[in-house]
């Protein structure tokens, strides 16, 4: 039984390519479960080998060759494993284990939420309407949870005006469009979430968890974005201790272009 847990959530953009910065993550941080997304390899391919030698022996993967996949990586046991399917794609977004805390279980959900494309307009940006329509079936599943939950993931929306670098020049950008950071918030309201890293970071202070490989230097242009999001139902979320985002490692050796976010919960 586990008094607390350290749990880190990251888009790693593609897991075997950047294994040795996982190992890092590993090393410096020692979290009890990682959430990956964005692993980009078939289950069979998965380096499990290389994560159980640090002490990781639960391993969950829901990955499939070259997109999207999402991961566990624990030091503790992860019951009820299960994925969903969200818009009869066949696309590996999403991944849920059941947590215990102290003797109180919690279901914790990994999530990599579609880009959706360059064009803010469903009519004419299919990837746009296949973000929205997995807004969508997201918002009515939350309706139906009960018990303490919690959500992870690359969620690709920065929802308010301090989670971008700058909100007026990214009101017409995907990832801050009006219409997304307003179904964010219907989505996330709908499984009763508190916005965990919001509730530990005061909501004038800004937060980015991703920066573009395109700038020259990310670090000094610092044109960020908070894409990756930490949720729990209200209960849980009084047991979180802090948040760390982790930004040091977008500048470590061949980085994703994410940082690892990270929370501790006590019972």
């Amino acid at each position: 039984m586990q008094s607390s847990l350290k749990i880190a959530s990251w888009n790693i953009n593609s897991v075997r390519l950047r294994l040795p910065i996982v190992e890092k993550l590993i090393l410096d941080y020692a979290p009890d479960v990682i959430c990956l997304q964005e692993t980009k390899c078939p289950d069979g391919s998965f380096p499990e080998a290389a994560l159980r030698k640090l002490g990781y022996k639960h391993i969950e993967v829901h990955g499939q060759k070259g997109y999207h996949g999402v991961a566990f990586i624990s030091r503790v046991p992860l019951m009820d494993v299960e994925s969903r399917e969200f818009c009869q794609m066949g696309d590996t977004r999403h991944i849920a284990a059941t947590l215990d805390l102290g003797g109180s279980p919690f279901r914790l959900h990994n999530f990599y939420v579609p880009a959706g494309g360059d064009i803010p307009d469903p009519e004419v940006n299919d990837k746009f309407a296949h973000k929205l329509r997995f807004l969508d079936e997201m918002e009515e599943w939350f309706k139906t949870f009960s018990g303490e939950s919690m959500v992870v993931g690359d969620l690709n929306i920065a929802p308010y005006e301090t989670d971008v670098w700058s909100h007026k020049q990214l009101l017409k950008v995907v990832s801050h469009t009006p219409l997304e950071c307003q179904r964010l918030e219907e989505v996330r309201n709908a499984g009763r979430f508190v916005d965990t890293m919001r509730k530990h970071i005061p909501m004038e202070e800004k937060v980015y968890t991703w920066w573009s490989y395109r700038a020259k230097d990310w670090s000094a242009a610092n044109k960020g974005r908070r894409l990756d999001h930490i949720w729990m139902t209200p209960d849980l979320a009084d047991k979180s201790q802090n948040i760390d985002v982790l930004r040091d490692a977008r500048g470590w050796e061949k980085p994703s272009d994410h940082c690892p976010v990270m929370t501790v919960l006590k019972a």
